[in-house]
């Protein structure tokens, strides 16, 4: 098999994982309107049920450094894509067994998304560089592809009427079959699959991490705390997953709340949203090819922040829908560049991602109870000019996620 055979393979494998990702967590999220009224959950008690999933990413993703470096980004994203299987179908299980099965359900689903998603983008960024072409925002709007894929799919099976237990349960057979198959196409990492070469010394072939003595697991972790570009990233995705999670969880409220709409209008004042996002990210790479990472993401964290705040503070439903437009697009790239910029140097890319998913996903933990307080004392509208915030801060920090190579002749 050549070479480039074996990078397109790998990038239609690196497709198929983003976007099993995002259709199995969309199925999962758009039966969480029947999960409320079949367990009698309050908003209040909802949120706290819903916290588990984020518990469990955030709990997950200090220690997917390791796990990936360790076992590879292909076994990883096989053995996450199972346990997020079992989790769906755990979860569809415990529907009518009570709330504590389903919180722990749901924990273990967090912590299968939380590996997924790091694992995922670590062979993204190898694809990525392999191919010498930004690629990354595409494998990101395959995600957002498969959440609309899920999203419609639980539609018209919710219009159907067909039981949550029997979506849920057939969902999560699905994922963890075709996830698994479709993912062995994923390029080697270092040291790490079983075609990489042993060097007979009991590491499995396994590199030092840059300065770390040994080239132990565990210090690469430690050491992609320490840097602070690495720190830096991870709080320039965190304004962008902020921005994103933020529009997710409240844009259906806020036009609903703000500006007398419907519910089917607001729904397609969401549907605008993500539309503009994952255009953003499928056309998004020629931009970055032709004028590089920080003035591309720069200037769409300000468009991004001036759209939410068009949004917000508009006069009418129609420019709220063109605040969408902008807001969405203008957020599409931060996240994938942020993780391209945590992949930079193979050797740490696997200890680096972490480190940037560990910072960024504190946003989709913090994010709804910050606006959901913020929406108490004012209103969920005017609480989303938090956004615009967060982005002005992402536009600061646009430098961080400069290619390494280039930062160092840019020092110099």
């Amino acid at each position: 098999m050549t070479d480039t055979v074996t990078v397109g393979r790998a990038t239609r494998a690196t497709y198929a994982a983003f976007a099993g990702s995002g259709f199995a967590f969309a199925s999962w999220a758009s039966r969480i309107p029947q999960l409320r009224d079949h367990l009698a959950l309050s908003p209040a008690e909802l949120g706290l049920v819903l916290l588990f999933v984020a518990a469990g990413s955030v709990t997950a993703l200090p220690l997917s450094g390791v796990v990936v470096a360790r076992i590879g980004s292909r076994r990883c994203v096989q053995a996450t894509a199972v346990l997020f299987g079992a989790a769906l179908v755990l979860v569809a299980l415990a529907w009518v067994a009570g709330v504590w099965l389903v919180v722990t359900a749901l924990y273990f689903l967090g912590v299968a998304n939380g590996l997924w998603d790091v694992a995922m983008n670590v062979q993204g960024a190898l694809v990525e560089r392999r191919l010498g072409r930004s690629v990354m925002s595409r494998f990101h709007a395959g995600f957002s592809m498969g959440t609309v894929a899920g999203a419609l799919l639980s539609a018209g099976l919710v219009a159907l009427h067909v039981p949550a237990t029997a979506h849920l349960a057939t969902i999560g057979l699905l994922v963890a079959l075709v996830v698994t198959a479709e993912v062995r196409g994923f390029l080697p990492d270092h040291g790490t699959d079983d075609d990489t070469a042993d060097t007979g010394d009991g590491t499995g072939g396994a590199s030092a991490a840059p300065g770390e003595p040994g080239g132990a697991v565990g210090t690469g972790v430690r050491t992609a705390w320490r840097e602070p570009r690495t720190v830096l990233v991870g709080v320039f995705v965190l304004a962008f997953a902020f921005a994103e999670g933020t529009g997710n969880d409240w844009i259906n409220v806020a036009v609903i709340d703000g500006y007398g709409a419907s519910p089917t209008v607001a729904v397609l004042a969401f549907a605008t949203f993500l539309a503009a996002m994952t255009v953003g990210r499928w056309f998004g790479p020629a931009l970055l090819d032709r004028y590089g990472r920080v003035v591309v993401v720069r200037l769409l964290a300000a468009l991004g922040g001036l759209g939410s705040l068009l949004f917000v503070l508009g006069p009418g439903l129609a420019t709220a829908f063109v605040g969408a437009v902008l807001w969405g697009g203008g957020i599409s790239l931060g996240f994938p560049v942020g993780m391209s910029a945590g992949a930079d140097e193979p050797r740490a890319a696997a200890a680096r991602v972490s480190v940037v998913a560990s910072i960024g996903y504190c946003a989709f933990l913090a994010g709804p109870p910050v606006v959901g307080f913020l929406g108490d004392h004012a209103t969920v509208l005017r609480a989303l000019v938090s956004v615009s915030v967060l982005l002005a801060v992402a536009v600061l920090l646009a430098d961080s996620v400069r290619p390494l190579g280039a930062q160092r002749r840019h020092a110099d």
